[in-house]
């Protein structure tokens, strides 16, 4: 009677997680083994794709310069958004850290941007802000400088739309408040009878206790910068020059604009790759630079 009742509850167990299980069947596994397929084929949506075997690989990678280029922009703007973007996360999430009136209602405001920062509205009014004649310029005038063409010139193009990455830090700047919040006050207590300074504090017992969630938000915010789309699509739409010209609207013009499907699936795999293989060097390094009070790793 047991067995039989601890069968009947394995079978309910069964039918909570059926939905995940179809889910997951049917919206991530089927469609991941599809693209996987589509990339060794010439596919256009509109005929039966043709077996190519590692054509699209070979164009990719010796016929394409767009594909170099979009790498490249991403590269440069992953390195440089990510850093900025952590940074500004941290930075007010010590800020928001402190014991001030009102603090939960600042919490709120600076979490916000967060929530409308990757929509396609923000990226237009980002647009209609750092244009030639947009809000930005005409504030430096006002202040006696020279406008700056951040649209327009392919110098200061990619740095405008990184700039719309790292005003979305809202979500890292929780997970670092939070973190923030378990460092225990002894060892502050106790650095500051032996005379330890601010940045002392900061370098040797704030940063190393935090060291959990800097790793987490390093490693999700990464694969984010890799994906990033809206931003160039919306504001530059990859110029000037194909400075902005990112690998995610490669993919997309590929896929949706000169509907070359399995060309598209091995871009996208390529980029899961790059993505696999940085991935793995973080969590390589991790155990060297992450402290964790029970010792333990991931």
């Amino acid at each position: 009677m047991k067995h039989h009742g601890f069968k009947k509850k394995a079978y309910i167990g069964y039918l909570y997680i059926l939905p995940w299980i179809f889910g997951f069947l049917f919206f991530q596994l089927y469609p991941l083994a599809t693209s996987f397929y589509y990339s060794f084929t010439d596919y256009n949506i509109t005929t039966k794709p043709v077996w190519v075997g590692l054509e699209n690989y070979i164009r990719m990678f010796t016929d394409d310069r767009l594909f170099a280029d979009s790498l490249f922009n991403t590269f440069k703007y992953v390195f440089t958004s990510l850093p900025l973007k952590l940074f500004a996360a941290l930075a007010v999430a010590l800020i928001l850290n402190q014991k001030l009136k009102g603090i939960n209602f600042y919490r709120t405001v600076y979490y916000i941007p967060s929530i409308f920062g990757g929509s396609v509205a923000i990226s237009v009014l980002w647009r209609f802000l750092f244009m030639d004649g947009g809000l930005v310029n005409q504030m430096l005038k006002q202040m006696g400088f020279s406008s700056v063409p951040w649209l327009s010139e392919p110098g200061f193009a990619l740095f405008t739309l990184s700039l719309l990455s790292v005003w979305q830090f809202g979500s890292s700047m929780v997970l670092f408040l939070a973190a923030l919040k378990q460092v225990p006050e002894d060892l502050y207590e106790a650095a500051l009878i032996d005379g330890a300074g601010k940045l002392y504090l900061f370098f040797f017992i704030t940063l190393p206790m935090i060291t959990p969630v800097l790793f987490f938000n390093l490693l999700m915010q990464m694969v984010n910068a890799f994906q990033d789309f809206t931003g160039a699509f919306v504001i530059t739409n990859g110029g000037p020059l194909n400075a902005t010209y990112l690998y995610a609207l490669k993919l997309y013009d590929e896929a949706f604009k000169y509907f070359n499907m399995g060309y598209s699936s091995a871009l996208s795999w390529v980029l899961f790759a790059i993505i696999l293989c940085f991935t793995g060097v973080f969590f390589r390094f991790s155990e060297a630079v992450t402290y964790y009070e029970d010792g333990g790793d991931f």
